[in-house]
């Protein structure tokens, strides 16, 4: 693990996070790098496997958890090592990523009693790619700042291909040290990467990302159930909108899933309208109406409710079916 680099400083104001107020050294985080840097990943999951092993490739050590072991299998077999906890992660890595299901799940991987925050400590940061709401998002930052550790947001824009070929977006906010300590992480799981702000920036531009998403591929199914029941051929639209104004990689790739009505998760449903449910949330908080959202969110839920809780996104066409 690099060494990290202290200075000593009088108990000011000046001291930069926020949520520490005590006289503590000033830590200055050191660049993670291949062969000197020791990285944690929680969850392996569908994003998670796959941007653990870009991460293994390039060279870096990397220390992973999952509630469910057997999960980490891909990853042990590239050379990853395995945590029994989340603080045990924590305490062996010096920066941790972690993706996670939602809100609750991130509270619980950061905040429990074997938790994130309970293993981490100044010169270290905390990097959660998870798809959540500002608010969780705050909580989550303040336990970790609590302990001089640094913190950062960074939901993902991309799904189960971008995550295999080191082609996401990541949205970041929080502290900015850190997402320049990590830039080269990034680099590797990632094409892109934003610094936003403060936290809840990252997690806010991730929502409405994540509420067009939706939107789009909700109008899509309908379009298509349309065409169907219409006499004419799917196949046929997907190429006519191929060559317009409305060609866009989301629909070349989900809509041959709904003309075979075959959904393979990339982007599970159950995902998609959970975030489709927070988008509206924040709306709602803002004053802000989101007539459109909120009908496809009732589409995702009708889909759910036939049993594609499970299936990729594109499994929200089985709600124009009767």
């Amino acid at each position: 693990m690099m060494t990290q680099r202290t200075q000593t400083s009088s108990c000011t104001l000046r001291y930069k996070q926020r949520f520490v107020t005590s006289c503590r050294p000033l830590v200055t985080l050191s660049s993670a790098a291949p062969g000197k840097t020791t990285l944690g990943f929680v969850g392996m999951g569908i994003l998670g496997v796959p941007m653990t092993l870009n991460l293994l490739k390039a060279g870096y050590e990397v220390v992973v958890y999952n509630r469910n072991i057997q999960k980490t299998d891909p990853v042990v077999a590239a050379g990853a090592q395995v945590a029994t906890t989340p603080r045990e992660c924590a305490q062996r890595a010096q920066y941790i990523f972690a993706t996670l299901s939602d809100p609750q799940a991130a509270i619980s991987v950061a905040n429990g009693p074997d938790g994130i925050a309970s293993g981490i400590s100044a010169g270290k940061g905390y990097i959660d790619i998870s798809t959540v709401d500002a608010e969780t998002s705050n909580i989550i930052a303040t336990a970790i700042k609590s302990t001089g550790a640094s913190f950062l947001e960074a939901p993902v824009s991309g799904s189960k291909a971008p995550a295999e070929q080191g082609k996401l977006i990541f949205l970041t906010a929080g502290d900015e040290e850190l997402f320049k300590a990590v830039e080269g992480p990034l680099d590797v799981m990632g094409k892109a990467k934003y610094y936003l702000g403060g936290v809840g920036s990252g997690a806010n531009m991730k929502l409405v990302v994540n509420m067009l998403n939706g939107s789009m591929m909700a109008a899509l199914a309908e379009a298509m159930a349309l065409a169907d029941k219409s006499g004419l051929s799917q196949a046929d639209l997907l190429e006519v909108l191929s060559l317009g104004a409305m060609a866009n990689p989301m629909f070349a790739l989900k809509g041959p899933a709904v003309v075979e009505r075959s959904y393979p998760p990339a982007f599970p449903l159950k995902h998609q309208q959970k975030d489709l449910r927070l988008a509206l949330a924040l709306g709602d908080s803002l004053g802000q109406p989101l007539p459109v959202a909120a009908a496809a969110n009732e589409a995702y839920k009708m889909a759910k409710a036939k049993g594609q809780a499970n299936s990729d996104m594109a499994a929200v066409y089985e709600a124009t079916q009767h």
